[in-house]
């Protein structure tokens, strides 16, 4: 065994609260795309299961004893009833605690990688419900394609189909713990959002999107005033389309029609800021 898993970041390009259940879970409803920047997980032979962080944003994890990544190992390996033995390492290349779903996306690529490399052929169901108990956005990130996600994240609908577009992610340094986000929001619940099956291109996707919103994003900027600020710095760049804040911050992320204007545009913000620009991840890629 010596694999390779990419773990790209997850953009809500919309993101509604529509509900409270009687647990205090949130009721969620958005469309997720992925890219244009990833963590990657690494996978060897190992006597047990060992977990080495490298990478820009590895030390935001190293006091952690028990990352999400060896988690998902242990829980996949219960599951299947195999000893859970392998060498691990993570390029922790996305910030901590940024809207993006770092920590998620590397427990779905472990999940992914141990399932091939322990020869499991995990029926795709029994996947899913073993993402959902490690946390809710782990069962979208499975796929690493666009999807429409829904209740506490349990709920994975294919997507509309997108246009060829690109996207900028920016992220100013500071982190957003979403447990935080979700108890400065206030206001009534939003709808579901009505989509259509496509849109003929990025710009009229960018126009639909709008008129849709994400409720942490009020929360977030009170909390941490300097999303704002990314936001306006996106949205003033040449060709953006829209700008939004993702998850639950503070990473924000700008609609490009292509690469180029959207790797410009990063180009153009602060060198302090985190920033990644492309096109959208491709699963049959990665």
């Amino acid at each position: 065994m010596s694999l390779r898993e990419a773990a790209p970041a997850k953009v809500n390009l919309f993101l509604h609260v529509t509900g409270r259940r009687d647990d205090g879970y949130h009721l969620l409803d958005s469309l997720v795309a992925f890219g244009p920047a990833a963590d990657e997980l690494r996978g060897a032979p190992g006597g047990g299961l060992t977990l080495t962080v490298e990478g820009p944003f590895a030390a935001a994890l190293a006091p952690e004893p028990d990352n999400l990544v060896l988690r998902a190992a242990r829980a996949l390996a219960a599951h299947a009833g195999v000893p859970a033995r392998a060498a691990l390492t993570l390029v922790k290349r996305l910030p901590v605690a940024s809207g993006i779903g770092g920590g998620s996306a590397d427990a779905a690529a472990a999940l992914r990688l141990l399932d091939r490399a322990w020869g499991l052929a995990t029926p795709p169901a029994a996947l899913h419900a073993l993402a959902l108990r490690l946390g809710a956005d782990i069962p979208v990130c499975l796929a690493a394609r666009p999807a429409r996600m829904q209740g506490v994240g349990e709920v994975v609908r294919p997507a509309p189909r997108l246009p060829p577009c690109a996207l900028l992610l920016a992220n100013p340094g500071v982190a957003l713990p979403t447990p935080e986000v979700f108890r400065a929001r206030t206001g009534p619940f939003s709808p579901e959002a009505v989509l259509p099956d496509s849109w003929p291109d990025a710009a009229a996707m960018a126009a639909a999107l709008a008129a849709l919103r994400n409720d942490l994003e009020a929360p977030a900027i009170a909390l941490r005033p300097v999303v704002a600020d990314v936001i306006s710095a996106i949205a003033a760049q040449p060709g953006c389309l829209l700008a939004r804040m993702s998850g639950s911050g503070a990473t924000c992320f700008g609609l490009f029609a292509t690469a180029a204007a959207a790797k410009a545009a990063a180009a153009a913000l602060p060198d302090a800021w985190w920033t990644a620009a492309g096109p959208l991840y491709e699963a049959t890629a990665g």
